[in-house]
């Protein structure tokens, strides 16, 4: 099992978290984790964005006026 410190909601306050064992077959990557004081169960997700290239994007510059 996996461990870390999280902050709970529930607790109010930073506690040790534990992923239980996966049935999804995650292992210890498991995005499911139990607060080992009160129990409380929270999902911890990642998501990717992707990075749009910023030469791809320029603005062409103001024209003066004569």
């Amino acid at each position: 099992m996996s461990h870390r410190e999280l902050y709970c909601d529930v607790c109010e306050g930073v506690a040790l978290f534990e992923a239980p064992p996966c049935v999804d077959g995650h292992g210890t990557d498991c995005p499911e984790l139990i607060c080992t004081d009160c129990g409380a169960a929270v999902v911890v997700s990642a998501f990717a964005i992707p990075v749009t290239r910023l030469a791809d994007c320029r603005r062409q510059p103001a024209r003066r006026a004569a």
